[in-house]
């Protein structure tokens, strides 16, 4: 089992971190999901999550997660092959949770250093948290 602090990492790159491990058949839980960092300027990464809500209908979906937590949930489901046996074992495998719950104290958590934000020269970026708070 793999403790995974969120704090300042990319979201797109630590989502493929994740589903590659889940896959391998280990248990993850990612921690402090929403301050998870989504590259771009924040103005132009929200008026893309909200283009893409107003699409389709309230029936039918597109469907975005509100809760940090569950959005960082559904990112990682993007990486997974979630319509076969292997992917639903995967996720199933994985959770993610908002703050560092007391269950998950005594285990030093690990950050990926591929998915860390000081990797790269990336300068505008906002949380997850504020995106989810934003989209509601």
């Amino acid at each position: 089992m793999a403790v995974i602090d969120g704090t300042d990492l990319i979201l797109g790159r630590m989502a493929a971190i994740v589903a590659k491990r889940a896959l391998l058949g280990e248990k993850i839980d990612i921690i402090n999901c929403e301050n998870i960092i989504i590259a771009g300027d924040k103005k132009s990464v929200l008026e893309a999550y909200k283009i893409k809500a107003k699409r389709g209908c309230p029936l039918k979906g597109p469907f975005f997660q509100k809760m940090p937590d569950r959005f960082t949930r559904r990112a990682i489901r993007g990486m997974l092959p979630y319509k076969k046996e292997k992917g639903k074992n995967a996720f199933k495998r994985i959770m993610c949770y908002l703050g560092a719950p007391d269950e998950f104290k005594e285990n030093k958590p690990e950050s990926p250093e591929a998915a860390k934000i000081t990797k790269g020269k990336i300068l505008k970026y906002t949380t997850v948290g504020e995106l989810c708070k934003n989209l509601k």
